[in-house]
């Protein structure tokens, strides 16, 4: 199950997200926000995040203006991975090396088609594990207040 959320500037491209969803079959829930009516990114990173920490859902597709604000909100959430992705190159790999959880994306900055492809590598790329888990490891240490130093 995925989880979608956004901010009054990423609603045109939620809604889109949305409609590939539904083509490929694939299980989502909405948590909003559910119009262009200004709507602080925050609160949906929040909203999102801790369904996919909770285990309710397997990963977050989040959209704000530029992508980042509601990465930066999403990376505040414990458990959670975001990656902003502007590029498919850079969805894959956040996939395979960091096992990503949560993935962000700007609407003012990339367009529909691209975001679709963004997804799609998204959520079809599995994580490598092996010698990459080793680095998550330290991504949750410090997440957890230990220091690597």
């Amino acid at each position: 199950m995925i989880v979608i959320g956004c901010d009054h500037a990423g609603f045109p491209l939620k809604e889109e997200i949305k409609a590939y969803l539904e083509q490929k079959k694939i299980d989502y829930t909405d948590i909003g926000c559910y119009s262009e009516e200004r709507f602080d990114y925050a609160i949906s990173a929040q909203k999102a995040c801790d369904k996919v920490v909770s285990g309710e859902c397997d990963k977050a597709i989040l959209c704000c203006g530029a992508g980042v604000g509601i990465s930066i909100a999403a990376n505040k959430v414990k458990g959670i991975r975001a990656c902003c992705c502007s590029d498919c190159f850079s969805a894959k790999f956040t996939r395979l090396h960091n096992n990503a959880n949560a993935l962000c994306m700007g609407a003012r900055v990339i367009g529909k088609g691209l975001a679709l492809e963004i997804v799609k590598v998204f959520l079809e790329t599995e994580y490598e594990g092996g010698r990459h888990q080793h680095r998550v490891d330290q991504i949750t240490a410090i997440e957890n207040g230990e220091k690597l130093y």
